[in-house]
């Protein structure tokens, strides 16, 4: 199913009805999953509505407020009152922007939250502030340690973005060899992992999408990756989430901005930035056909290309489910 952006935005707004935000609620919420869908993540797009509403209906408790429940001038801790993360990670931003902005740096921390999306969302307008910035997030043990078949991380990504005189530089990665919304969207479509992501309960490999939630995924990048991810499960922790959280509850988020002033010129810094990714960019290629570039640059592109085009490509079981949802939330006779 091919639809224009305003549709795939039309078709969010009618479904997320059903998850009882309200429209502003709803257009933060939306936009960050538009954004996925332009930029080519588009198991974090549309298909990720569908698990918002359903782990949102099956809460088990009413959503509290979000509330800073720490603060200082330098800092403050969020409980996300089990609001999806998207609206919580977005508070923590704009909590931390304004800090930094006042004091030159900022450290914030949320718990009691879910599903938070692309860090490059945030980073983008962290880095659009002129500020440096770092985004962790934990969760639910689905990630088996290096050497071992049971989840002890979550997928557990971690990015850092830099301002620049041009386009910022991000980068933006989940420490397991597949991320959730890849898992689940397959799961959804009937497909097939490919070989070497998952575990089964009982351990053994397995391509089986089902299979991989009830057991584990892979960790990315063997040992190293593996203390990279134990150290964003740490990180989570200190941002208020327990060390082993339920699966889709009580995930942790942190993020620390930086002023660059605080430490040196930010038009020089900037220059340099902009000098190095220069630099990246002329290194001699393995392939000449494939020329080296600076992470989030890919995405960047496609994002700009895929507005002109207008166009976002939804399996059409996902599709169908959006419209059953955004159906049963709007009554005959009334708008998404």
């Amino acid at each position: 199913m091919i639809l224009t952006i305003e549709e795939a935005r039309a078709l969010l707004a009618g479904a997320l009805r059903k998850t009882g935000y309200d429209a502003e609620e709803i257009r933060i919420i939306s936009d960050h999953l538009i954004d996925c869908e332009l930029r080519g993540l588009s198991f974090g797009g549309l298909p990720r509505a569908l698990s918002v509403i359903e782990r949102t209906l099956a809460a088990p408790v009413p959503r509290r407020p979000i509330t800073v429940v720490k603060e200082s001038a330098v800092s403050a801790s969020i409980d996300g009152g089990d609001h999806v993360g998207y609206l919580v990670a977005q508070r923590a931003t704009d909590i931390a922007i304004v800090k930094a902005r006042e004091s030159g740096i900022a450290m914030v921390g949320a718990h009691e939250t879910w599903y938070t999306g692309m860090f490059s969302w945030y980073l983008e307008q962290v880095t659009a502030a002129g500020f440096v910035g770092m985004v962790a997030g934990s969760g639910g043990p689905r990630v088996a340690p290096h050497g071992g078949t049971e989840g002890r991380f979550s997928t557990n990504p971690i990015a850092f973005g830099f301002p620049s005189s041009g386009h910022p530089v991000i980068w933006d990665i989940g420490t397991s060899a597949v991320m959730l919304g890849e898992v689940v969207l397959r799961e959804r479509l009937g497909e097939l992992l490919p070989e070497g992501l998952a575990f089964a309960p009982d351990g053994s490999p397995t391509r089986d999408p089902s299979a991989a939630l009830a057991g584990a995924f892979t960790v990315w990048g063997g040992h190293k990756g593996s203390g990279l991810a134990m150290v964003v499960q740490l990180l989570g922790m200190l941002a208020g989430a327990p060390a082993a959280p339920e699966k889709l509850r009580d995930c942790g988020f942190f993020l620390l901005v930086l002023d660059p002033a605080a430490l040196t010129s930010p038009a020089a810094f900037k220059g340099k930035v902009d000098g190095f990714a220069e630099s990246l960019r002329d290194t001699r290629p393995l392939d000449p056909q494939q020329l080296v570039r600076v992470p989030f640059e890919r995405s960047a592109r496609e994002r700009e290309a895929r507005r002109v085009r207008n166009q976002i490509d939804v399996a059409d079981a996902v599709y169908l489910a959006l419209t059953a949802f955004a159906q049963d939330a709007n009554p005959a006779g009334t708008r998404p």
